[in-house]
């Protein structure tokens, strides 16, 4: 698809492949890559859920600092937006999303990884937004997303300090969902969301967007909310043949409509 993102598809899954040796810093080119994949995952009804990957070696070590060392505040008033929807378009995949991380997440790279639903982390890697080292502070979702999934004294250590959180605390504290050798990290990516490839796609898209509106409403917004969706839900093919299989005491035989 582009010069250093690609989305690869097998049997369901697709993968978001970012390869921008040696570290897929994450310049204005891989932003706009990374956008366009996203937008092409999120409209191909093939692709049932998302692995976001960026090799054996590392996930993505943040954005180019050698691109931004320049850039005036006007310059970054202009592009800050684009740079926060790009990330933002991976969080806005309406299917599973996972992200495979080896060696370092950091900066934009964790925050890439923090627009995912689940996070599988090799032995070996460190997360972070170091940002506060340069003079400025995360720009694509790093004190937001961060404090809502660690808790806002959690995120504040992290953010305040700059410093790398390794495998075990990230396990600890929420920041990863799995944590397996480097080796596996891929292979355990794709079987978090394998299920998702043969599944019910619409009550599992309305899930999603269940939990991740809701968190941004107050309790009886969400709740008006998940009734709309658990309704719609009957409209379709696979809410049919879902409770035909539980009357029949068969599997279901999904077709994701």
């Amino acid at each position: 698809m582009g010069e250093f993102v690609r989305l690869e598809f097998k049997d369901g899954i697709g993968t978001i492949r970012l390869d921008r040796p040696p570290m897929n810093a994450l310049n204005t080119q891989v932003q706009e890559e990374i956008r366009a994949a996203a937008a092409a995952a999120t409209e191909d009804p093939s692709v049932r859920a998302v692995v976001v990957y960026g090799g054996e070696k590392v996930f993505a070590a943040g954005a180019d600092i050698k691109e931004m060392a320049d850039m005036s505040y006007v310059d970054m008033a202009a592009r800050a937006d684009d740079l926060s929807a790009a990330i933002g378009a991976v969080a806005r995949i309406p299917k599973p999303v996972v992200a495979a991380i080896t060696g370092y997440a950091l900066g934009g790279g964790c925050e890439l990884a923090l627009a995912c639903d689940w996070r599988v982390v090799a032995e070996d890697a460190k997360l972070g937004q170091p940002e506060i080292k340069l003079g400025i502070i995360p720009g694509a979702g790093g004190t937001q997303r961060l404090a809502r999934l660690v808790g806002p004294a959690r995120a504040k250590d992290i953010v305040l300090s700059g410093r790398m959180v390794d495998a075990d605390e990230a396990l600890r504290i929420g920041l990863a969902d799995r944590v397996v050798p480097a080796a596996s990290v891929y292979e355990t990516a794709l079987a978090l969301v394998q299920p998702f490839a043969t599944g019910p796609a619409q009550a599992v898209r309305a899930a999603k967007a269940a939990i991740d509106r809701g968190l941004e409403m107050d309790l009886a917004a969400g709740l008006a909310w998940e009734s709309q969706l658990f309704a719609a839900l009957f409209a379709t093919d696979d809410r049919r043949e879902g409770m035909a299989a539980f009357v029949e005491k068969r599997k279901p035989d999904f077709t994701g409509r």
